[in-house]
């Protein structure tokens, strides 16, 4: 049990020291830029099981393939004890949240360090010091209810509580919310489905895992319209998600007219993931991004928050990552 234990603390020990490396090179790189990726050592703190595949592994990678291209110069280690809870309260219970810290203590920290993350991306290009930011974050979160426990991966869910602080703190009332994770964001549904400032659009395969996602479930009371979900079935390809991307999200998008856009960004929708089955490619998603981009062009001063959901295979979402962030970092 010892020699386990020491074996533990190397491996988060040499870790911390793999991130603070990474950090005082790219402090020599930084420039101004129109794109962010926001990140933090703690990401590699919480791991559900030894072989689980939400794993610390996923930063790591995405971080070791950034080291090899010019995007480097884009991340930022940020540190912040900015206290969080208070906007953790705008979406989950009190009860849940108890629940995770008594039951879940690590990955309510790390989670709830997600929720920092997230919304000093919001700050950051409020105080336009970024026109849009990715943040390379985990545990995933748009499966996140308030049942006090860990429910696909998830613990707290930081693209609805993002929403909630842009809306609130900012007042930017119009939140467009656009999911392309394999798996349907319920927890993202359920706390917006009577809410008509925030526009949720997910593509997934409503077959998998949570089971919901019907495209019956349009919204309720106000809310109602506001909510699109879009089964895409086992196989899907590159062609397939753009056309509903072009003809569904646009129209939708371009009435919305949001003030502000947020992606859960999921690439287990990515060809041969371990827990999607569609074959969507690298350039498939600097596609759809770039249809993301050019809406927050057209309607909101180019403001895009990219959170990170699931994606599953290392290198497949480590490289997904990085086209995704390359179109990102295209503005016109």
């Amino acid at each position: 049990f010892m020699e386990k234990k020491r074996r533990e603390i190397f491996k988060f020990f040499f870790s911390f020291l793999f991130f603070y490396f990474i950090k005082f090179n790219i402090n020599l790189l930084a420039s101004s830029s129109r794109t962010k990726i926001i990140t933090n050592p703690i990401f590699f703190k919480h791991h559900i099981s030894k072989e689980h595949p939400e794993s610390p592994e996923r930063i790591k990678y995405i971080l070791n393939y950034l080291q090899k291209t010019d995007y480097v110069k884009l991340i930022e280690i940020i540190e912040t004890n900015r206290n969080v809870e208070n906007w953790i309260k705008k979406i989950h219970t009190n009860q849940h949240i108890i629940s995770l810290k008594k039951n879940h203590s690590i990955a309510e920290e790390v989670s709830k360090y997600a929720v920092r993350i997230c919304l000093e991306a919001v700050d950051m290009i409020l105080r336009k010091e970024s026109k849009n930011i990715f943040c390379a974050v985990r545990p995933p979160g748009h499966h996140a209810l308030n049942t006090g426990k860990e429910e696909g991966f998830c613990y707290y869910n930081h693209i609805a509580i993002t929403a909630k602080y842009i809306q609130q703190k900012y007042n930017l009332k119009k939140i467009l919310i656009i999911d392309w994770d394999y798996h349907h964001g319920n927890s993202t549904e359920s706390f917006f489905y009577n809410d008509p400032s925030v526009l949720f659009f997910s593509t997934h395969d409503r077959y998998a895992y949570p089971g919901t996602g019907l495209p019956s479930k349009e919204g309720k009371g106000k809310g109602y319209g506001f909510n699109i979900n879009v089964h895409l079935p086992c196989g899907t390809e590159d062609d397939k998600i753009l056309s509903v991307f072009n003809k569904i999200l646009i129209p939708k998008a371009n009435l919305f007219k949001p003030d502000f856009i947020l992606i859960s960004s999921g690439f287990d929708s990515r060809i041969n993931d371990l827990l999607g089955c569609y074959k969507i490619t690298d350039i498939g998603f600097k596609k759809l991004t770039k249809i993301v981009t050019n809406l927050a062009a057209k309607h909101c001063d180019n403001r895009i928050i990219s959170i990170l959901e699931g994606g599953y295979n290392l290198d497949g979402n480590a490289k997904a990552s990085i086209a995704h962030v390359s179109e990102l970092n295209n503005l016109n």
